[in-house]
């Protein structure tokens, strides 16, 4: 009877073990993501924030201040991807926002997936998954090495930024629609229908009030350039002749694709915390004896930026809001789960150079040019070279690559290697372009440096192009008035990483950190191991 005592005593022993939470680890990851924060932003803007908001962060975790992207294109599609999966485009897949499939003879966009139905929003608008992405996240990794006990929640404006971080295993994904009708919606990939508490969200009386008149927070007069508010390089919202504050967001709406409006402005972030906090609450994440993840991704910063360009008073207020929507969120996570009981990484999904037209207004050597625009150059030098009309050689430009037809090249009976070299030449006549690349190159070389690692590292063998390009520097690919980002240079690649919370050290360094290094590194905090990663694990940033 002894031996059975102990025997019993030594089972609730070992069930208990695998029952009780581990106090060692965080209740709750949350990874937070801004889209187009280049690193510059925390620093020149230091002295607008609060204690409690972004300098918190960089006061109380650890701020990886020499962190950059290894590789091109810097878009949100692969952003959010690296961030997830340790590893780049190269491995990953997600080449870009959208790119040419070969097979299908179309362009694919990162996160469609017709095999599943809208829940919310119009017909297409949730016909998406995280089918496209080739490896798992880290919160994939906490959920297999959990017996996929623990949750993963995803929230973001943009439907990639949230199904893309959240990965292939995640409870539910949530992105907003605007147009007539206001709402957070997601995909039968998750789901057959939305929450109760979402619903309740998005009452349309709820989301109305973050269409509020958009005026500076502080006197316009203590903003940098705030004389420069009205310019004639940046985009104007439809319905305004000017790009002066304030903007009566109720009466713009109706040219905007109604409430879409919300989006491009700092209120969409306003949106984005307070949904998030939504999830944490209702889905009672980090409250089991398991470790959740929960990822915010939030985008006004990128539409706003487009638009406004880097220096404007519209991405200025923008950030000075964001200070507060991090407060808000560090108060609630204190306030729910906890001092020092969840762990909060913040990063950037890429950065953005500064309005092309504005610099070259002050000199600078800076100018946008469109894909089409370049296609139509390339056709005019081959056709004079080759003597023969191939104006439809170029199938497909995105993700600074350019995408061959090779049914038109075989119809034609010319040989693809060596139509690929002369349009080689041909690109790296032109002044805008410092040098091109045939895929073969890319994918065939090693030891590669540069720039043109960093192309490597972006580079897939399937969904990739038959050739890349690099710019010129302060030189983009875009349509119309704004700015846009894409490139390997410092102001694309340098974006923000800090770490804060449970397990994390207080502290900062200069040594040079990259993307594919975070998942790694969560993974580690969690004592779980990342197969598919291509990151460093950042043990200096542990407790």
């Amino acid at each position: 009877m002894f031996r059975n005592f102990i025997y019993l005593i030594l089972f609730i022993s070992f069930f208990n073990g695998f029952t009780q939470k581990d106090d060692s680890k965080p209740k709750l990851i949350v990874a937070v993501v801004v889209d187009q924060m280049r690193y510059d932003f925390l620093e020149n803007l230091s002295h607008r924030f609060n204690d409690n908001g972004f300098n918190k962060l960089i006061n109380d975790g650890f701020n990886c201040k020499n962190n950059f992207f290894n590789y091109v294109p810097t878009v949100t599609g692969p952003g959010h991807s690296s961030i997830s999966t340790g590893s780049t485009p190269m491995t990953h897949g997600i080449v870009g926002n959208s790119w040419y499939d070969r097979k299908k003879n179309k362009s694919v966009y990162c996160a469609d997936d017709s095999n599943y139905k809208n829940i919310g929003g119009d017909e297409y608008s949730g016909n998406k998954s995280p089918i496209n992405m080739l490896v798992e996240t880290f919160a994939d990794v906490n959920k297999s090495s959990n017996n996929y006990a623990a949750k993963t929640i995803s929230v973001g404006i943009k439907d990639r930024g949230s199904i893309l971080m959240g990965g292939i295993h995640a409870d539910a994904a949530y992105w907003y629609y605007g147009k007539e009708k206001a709402q957070w919606i997601s995909s039968t990939y998750y789901m057959k229908e939305l929450p109760k508490w979402v619903e309740e969200f998005n009452y349309e009386d709820n989301l109305e009030k973050y269409l509020e008149e958009w005026a500076t927070l502080y006197d316009i007069s203590t903003y940098d350039n705030f004389e420069l508010d009205d310019n004639n390089f940046e985009k104007l919202f439809n319905g305004k002749d000017n790009s002066a504050f304030p903007y009566d967001t109720k009466a713009l709406m109706k040219h905007n694709d109604c409430f879409d409006m919300i989006k491009e402005t700092p209120y969409g972030n306003q949106m984005t915390t307070d949904f998030a906090i939504q999830a944490i609450i209702n889905e009672n994440l980090g409250k089991r004896s398991l470790t959740d993840v929960l990822t915010i991704s939030y985008s006004s910063t990128d539409y706003i930026g487009h638009s406004f360009g880097v220096a404007s008073v519209e991405t200025q207020d923008t950030y000075i809001r964001l200070d507060k929507e991090i407060e808000k969120l560090l108060s609630f996570l204190d306030d729910e789960l906890g001092k020092n009981q969840y762990t909060l990484f913040l990063t950037g999904d890429h950065g953005v150079l500064e309005i092309p037209a504005l610099l070259a207004s002050n000199g600078v050597i800076a100018k946008a040019i469109s894909e089409k625009e370049l296609a139509q150059k390339v056709a005019k030098q081959l056709n004079y070279i080759l003597g023969v009309e191939v104006d439809n050689l170029i199938e497909y430009v995105d993700n600074n690559q350019i995408y061959l037809n090779e049914y038109k090249i075989d119809s034609l009976g010319l040989n693809k290697i060596n139509i690929i070299d002369e349009i080689v030449k041909v690109l790296e006549s032109f002044d805008f372009i410092t040098n091109a690349y045939s895929a073969d190159y890319i994918l065939n070389t090693k030891n590669l440096m540069g720039y043109e690692k960093l192309i490597q590292n972006g580079f897939h063998k399937e969904r990739s192009g038959d050739i890349a390009i690099i710019l010129e520097p302060n030189i983009i690919f875009y349509d119309g008035k704004g700015t846009t980002h894409g490139s390997g240079y410092n102001y694309d690649t340098h974006v923000p990483l800090i770490f804060f919370g449970k397990g994390i050290k207080k502290g900062e360094t200069l040594e040079r950190t990259a993307i594919p290094d975070i998942a790694p590194t969560i993974s580690k905090l969690l004592n779980q191991k990342m197969e598919n990663s291509t990151g460093n694990i950042l043990d200096f940033i542990l407790d």
